[in-house]
């Protein structure tokens, strides 16, 4: 059985590779993460695409609301704020 987030991510890999691999992230973020993998620190490393995927989704939706879009609010638990 194929996962469909894996698929999804090699499908925007594919599509944005290129142009992401071009950009810089902040200073020690790559050093950072090399250390969580070489420590197996999972748990991390959920905890930084969970950030990401959040402020990611607020973006979108705010985004969308400011184009005038009518979606119901993102709910999220907890509450964190970008």
């Amino acid at each position: 059985m194929t996962n469909p987030y894996a698929e999804w991510f090699e499908q925007l890999r594919a599509e944005y590779g290129e142009q992401l691999s071009a950009m810089p992230l902040p200073d020690g973020l790559p050093e950072h993460l090399h250390a969580l993998i070489q420590q197996h620190d999972e748990e991390a490393i959920q905890f930084m695409i969970k950030l990401a995927w959040q402020f990611g989704a607020q973006v979108g939706y705010a985004a969308g609301a400011r184009q005038g879009g009518e979606r119901p609010a993102p709910s999220f638990s907890g509450g964190m704020q970008a």
